[in-house]
Parts: C-alpha cells; structure tokens; sequence
C-alpha cells in the first residue's frame, strides 16, 4: 500500500550533513540504528568514478570479470546503450547519436538514504511479535529528528513490510509530515549470498540463498538506479529495511 505526495530535492551543505551522519550510530550499544546515503543520478564534476570491481552473486550463475571492470549500463540506462536500442530499430545515422545521448541523460540525482530497523524483540517465536523494544522505539524517533533536521524535502519512505520496519517507518514518519510511504515485500530480510568468510552462528540451507538472493536482487534492480530522464530535480528517498539487505545493496 502507498500513499504518496510530491515534493522537490535540495542539493548542498544539506546532503554533505547527511554523508557525514552516515557513519554515525544513531543511538549507544550494538542496536544503533545504521544509517547510510546513496547517490545514484547525474555524474559528478570532474570526470567518472575509478573503476570497480563487479563481482555478482553465486546463485546469478554469471562468469565473473576481470579486476577492475565496472559496468556503465550496470542499470540498463547508459544513455549509449539507450540510442543505440533507438538506432537499430530507426535505422538513423551515426551524426545524430550526441544529440540523442543529452536526451537520455539523467538529468538529476536520486539521493537514497538506507536505514536498518530499530533494535526489535528477537526472542518471539512469530514475526509479527518481534516488535520494536523500548530501546528500538526511542532509536526510531532520534532517527526521525535527525532525517527532519537535515532540511530536505524528502520524496518517499519505502520500507520492508516486516513488524519491526514497519514500526520504525510508522515512527520515523511522524518527523516527516507529508511524505508518501510505500510497503514492499522485495525489502525483507533473507540470506542473499552466502558469507564469505562462514560464520558459525547463521548457516541457511542452499535453497534460501537461491530464492533471497533472487529477491533481493530484484529489489536492488527496482529501487537502485539513476534518475529517470524526465526526473528534472533532485529526489531524497529513504529505505527502511535490513542488516543483509542493505549489506548486499551497497556492495552491489
């Protein structure tokens, strides 16, 4: 379910607080509230990112590249890849390729924020019990007032429709009047890829890596690109999920 509101993205010292608050805990002891930003859109100034090394996951089946490669077209909106679609199926020149690239070129940056559940009752035997402690609740709300204090006009909340991102979204959202909330299975936690190295305390059958990391990848694959071309100003979006899930985006 969703429930959506417009609203325009600021760009500047505003984000630069927010890259700063994503190495920080929100709150004391091992359940602090994990709290990262992402910027997905137009390339930055002074040329293109180092190259990096792509490594897909074991249940994709794919061979794995050299060291060093990265994938432009690694959301499939390389704007090249997009006019030479547009070109074999025209049958147009080469002399109007530039022109056609601006046209689908991102034109403003996605700027996503990931935020891990608040600490949750893990003892409960069904998942809709593992609700939200004390201690996760006040982590919820000392979250909600850093999002509002940074000043942005975020666009959307889109959490895991699990107990425990469910709460913390219902809490965190009361810092953000007017902000669209949007639920999605995509986001729940699972085992994506196996650990490497293995830990002793958390070893899943085969099977589950297979369907979470399928999955998961296609949450990454929905919500993890750059703006779209008609997008004309900066978006704030923030992700409410889990641990692996946000582990597996960010080294995605």
């Amino acid at each position: 379910m969703s429930a959506c509101a417009g609203g325009a993205g600021r760009t500047g010292m505003a984000f630069r607080q927010a890259l700063q608050l994503a190495a920080c805990g929100l709150a004391g002891g091992s359940a602090a509230v994990l709290f990262s930003a992402v910027a997905v859109g137009k390339p930055r100034a002074g040329g293109d990112a180092e190259p990096r090394v792509f490594e897909p996951p074991v249940w994709a089946g794919a061979a794995r590249p050299g060291p060093g490669v990265w994938d432009p077209n690694w959301d499939r909106r390389e704007p090249l890849s997009l006019v030479n679609l547009r070109k074999r199926n025209l049958g147009s020149g080469d002399d109007d390729v530039p022109p056609r690239m601006d046209h689908y070129k991102a034109k403003a940056t996605r700027h996503i924020f990931l935020i891990r559940h608040s600490q949750y009752h893990v003892d409960a035997s069904l998942e809709k019990d593992r609700t939200l402690t004390p201690l996760g609740r006040e982590q919820a709300e000392l979250t909600g007032l850093r999002l509002a204090s940074l000043g942005l006009k975020f666009n959307r909340i889109v959490h895991s429709s699990m107990t425990r991102a469910v709460e913390t979204t219902d809490i965190i959202r009361k810092h953000l009047p007017g902000v669209c909330t949007v639920s999605t299975d995509l986001l729940r936690e699972g085992a994506p890829i196996e650990p490497d190295p293995p830990v002793s305390h958390w070893k899943p059958e085969a099977v589950q890596y297979y369907e979470d990391g399928a999955r998961i990848e296609a949450a990454f694959r929905n919500y993890i690109h750059r703006a779209d071309t008609k997008q004309q100003e900066d978006s704030y979006e923030v992700f409410v999920c889990h641990a692996n899930v946000i582990r597996y985006i960010v080294c995605r």
